[in-house]
């Protein structure tokens, strides 16, 4: 599967930005999904999943409460919605096709990475 993530953008702190990760080559329906974030010297972490149907959603302590992931099976994309944001949201956003449910916060169990979209706070 092919992953293209996009809406990153430069943003004040408290404003809300929308990511996007379109997919493509195959189905895309059954595979969970996941989002996650490299700010610049620092590991890659993990910010949401959700499951193929919808269903289940995860998210990171970090950002509970403030991130929502979604998904449209219909048009292949899946969503982050990212309110509330500060400076330390910074970073660029990856989106991963899943493979193993029982690594779904680590990135190990991921593969297909899109190439990122870059997503900066200021305060």
């Amino acid at each position: 599967v092919q992953l293209q993530a996009s809406g990153g953008g430069l943003v004040q702190a408290g404003d809300s930005l929308r990511l996007s990760c379109a997919a493509s080559g195959r189905t895309f329906s059954t595979d969970g999904m996941g989002w996650f974030r490299q700010a610049p010297g620092k590991e890659r972490e993990f910010v949401a999943a959700i499951s193929g149907n919808g269903r289940t959603p995860y998210y990171a302590q970090s950002v509970k409460g403030r991130f929502t992931i979604s998904r449209d099976n219909a048009k292949n994309t899946i969503y982050l919605l990212m309110n509330s944001l500060n400076p330390d949201d910074t970073a660029v956003y990856y989106c991963a096709r899943r493979t193993i449910v029982a690594e779904t916060m680590k990135a190990s169990g991921y593969d297909s990475w899109g190439q990122g979209t870059l997503v900066t706070v200021s305060s």
